[in-house]
C-alpha cells in the first residue's frame, strides 16, 4: 500500500462503504469523499459527511497509518484546521483522537490490490501491455484526446515564453520553433539560438537574395568560418562578413553535429532547405491562419534547396547529383510539431474555438507516426491510426507509463478496478 494508492481508493470509494464506523464507534455517511486537492494542505477538500449523526462540511486527510499525522507535522499547521476525517489504511495509536479517524484496510477488495501491485511490477515497455487492449474503445478514445489536449497545453508553455521574449511577435515566435524543428533533436538548440540571433524583420531586408538569407544563417552558426576552396561557400563567407558588420551580429555560442544523422539530415541540408523556404515565402504564419487545407499548408513547406545542394550534403565535398527536398516525412513533422502546437496556441490566446479544431482536426488528417514506441502500442493491440493518435500515444508513455501513473490514467484505472 501506498498513500498514491490510498488517495485513489478513497476518490473512487473503491472499498467497502456499508457500516462504517470510526475506530471510536461512531458511525460515518460519505455525501461526497471531496475533490482531490494537488496544491499544499489536506488530501480531499470540500468533502461532507455525517459523523455521529451530524452533518460535517470540511476536508480530509489520508495516511497509510494514523502517526504519520504526528510524523508528518500537521499539529498546529493551519491548512489542517478543517479536517473533519482521518482516513487511514491501519489504525496504529492507541490515544484518543482529536480527529476522527476510519480505517480501510480490511474493506477493499484483495484483487483490486493485487491488480495494482501486477502492473507496478511489470518490466514491459508498457506495463498494461498484455492488457490493453482489453480495455473499451470509448476508454481509450477520451484518454488519447486528453493525452493530445495535455500535449497542446504543455507546448503551450515553450511557446507563450518565446511569446513574453518577443513581446507578443507571433511571426518572430513561429520563425524561432520552425527553425528549431528543422535542426532536429540533434540540432534543435543550436538552430533555436541561431534564428533568436536573427529577427525576422532583418530576414525581410534581404529575402530575395538567397545567398544572403543562407549567408546569415550559415554564419551565424559559424559553419562560414573555415577556409573553403570552392567558389559558392567563399561567396558566402564573403557575404557573411559584411552582413555581420552592417547589422552588429553576434554569432550565438553553439556548435552544430553530424552524430549518427543520415546525410540527407546534415544540419547544412536543412539550413540550406529552410534558407528556400525564407526566400519563396512571405509571412508564412499568416498564410497558415489562412489556410483552408492540410494539403495547402503541407505545399508551403515543399522547397527545394538551391542547385549548390543538388551536388553537396557539405561546403567543399561535392557528391553525386540529389534534388534536396523537403520531403513529405519531414513536412509531416513540421506540421505535427511546430505548425500545429502554433496554431492551437494562437487559438487558445486570441480564444478562437474554430482555429482550435482545425489544428485538432489537421492533426487527424495527418498519417501516423512510424517509430519504436507507436509499435509497441501496435503490438499491445492498440488502435493507431492517425497523427492525432502517435501524439496521444507518445505523450501518455512519456508522462504516464514511464512514471508508472496507473492510477491517474483512465486506462490503468479501469484496470485496477475490473
Amino acid at each position: 500500500m501506498n498513500e498514491r494508492l490510498l488517495q485513489f481508493i478513497w476518490q473512487h470509494l473503491y472499498f467497502n462503504k456499508e457500516h462504517l464506523f470510526t475506530i471510536s464507534g461512531e458511525p460515518v455517511i460519505i455525501l461526497s469523499q471531496g475533490l482531490l486537492n494537488n496544491n499544499q494542505g489536506p488530501d480531499f477538500v470540500q468533502a461532507r459527511l455525517s459523523i455521529a449523526h451530524v452533518l460535517w462540511a470540511g476536508n480530509v486527510e489520508l495516511h497509510l497509518r494514523t502517526s504519520d499525522w504526528e510524523k508528518h507535522g500537521h499539529t498546529g499547521d493551519d491548512h489542517y484546521n478543517n479536517i473533519i476525517l482521518h482516513v487511514v489504511w491501519e489504525h496504529d495509536v492507541h490515544e484518543e483522537q482529536r480527529i476522527p479517524v476510519l480505517e480501510l484496510k480490511d474493506r477493499v477488495a484483495s484483487s483490486l490490490l493485487n491488480r495494482y501491485h501486477e502492473l507496478m511490477q511489470q518490466h514491459f515497455f508498457i506495463p498494461c501491455s498484455q492488457l490493453a487492449e482489453t480495455v473499451p474503445g470509448i476508454i481509450w478514445s477520451s484518454w488519447k484526446e486528453r493525452m493530445v489536449a495535455e500535449r497542446l497545453f504543455e507546448k503551450n508553455e515553450k511557446i507563450n515564453q518565446l511569446l513574453k521574449a518577443t513581446n507578443y511577435h507571433w511571426e518572430e515566435t513561429f520563425w524561432q520553433l520552425l527553425a528549431r524543428n528543422f535542426g532536429l533533436p540533434v540540432n534543435a538548440d543550436a538552430f533555436e539560438a541561431m534564428a533568436k540571433s536573427i529577427p525576422v524583420n532583418l530576414l525581410a531586408k534581404h529575402k530575395n537574395q538567397i545567398q544572403q538569407i543562407e549567408a546569415l544563417l550559415f554564419g551565424q552558426l559559424g559553419l562560414l568560418n573555415a577556409v573553403f576552396k570552392e567558389d559558392y561557400p567563399q561567396l558566402l563567407k564573403k557575404e557573411y562578413q559584411y552582413l555581420q558588420k552592417k547589422h552588429h551580429l553576434q554569432q550565438p555560442s553553439c556548435l552544430v553535429s553530424y552524430l549518427r544523422m543520415r546525410p540527407s539530415n546534415f544540419p547544412t541540408v536543412r539550413l540550406a532547405q529552410l534558407s528556400m523556404l525564407i526566400y519563396q515565402s512571405h509571412h508564412l504564419f499568416s498564410m497558415i491562419l489562412e489556410a483552408g487545407s492540410i494539403e495547402d499548408v503541407q505545399k508551403l513547406f515543399f522547397v527545394t534547396a538551391n542547385d549548390y545542394w543538388h551536388y553537396h550534403y557539405q561546403f567543399d565535398e561535392e557528391n553525386s547529383f540529389r534534388k534536396k527536398q523537403t520531403g513529405k516525412v519531414m513536412i509531416d513533422n513540421i506540421l505535427i510539431n511546430t505548425v500545429i502546437p502554433v496554431l492551437f496556441a494562437y487559438a487558445q490566446y486570441h480564444n478562437k474555438e474554430e482555429l482550435k479544431q482545425k489544428a485538432l482536426l489537421w492533426l487527424q488528417q495527418l498519417p501516423k507516426e512510424r517509430n519504436m514506441i507507436t509499435q509497441k502500442w501496435e503490438e499491445a493491440g492498440v488502435d493507431h491510426n492517425h497523427a492525432f493518435d502517435s501524439q496521444a500515444l507518445l505523450y501518455l508513455k512519456k508522462h504516464y507509463c514511464d512514471a508508472k501513473l496507473c492510477l491517474s490514467c483512465a486506462v490503468g484505472n479501469k484496470l485496477v478496478k475490473k
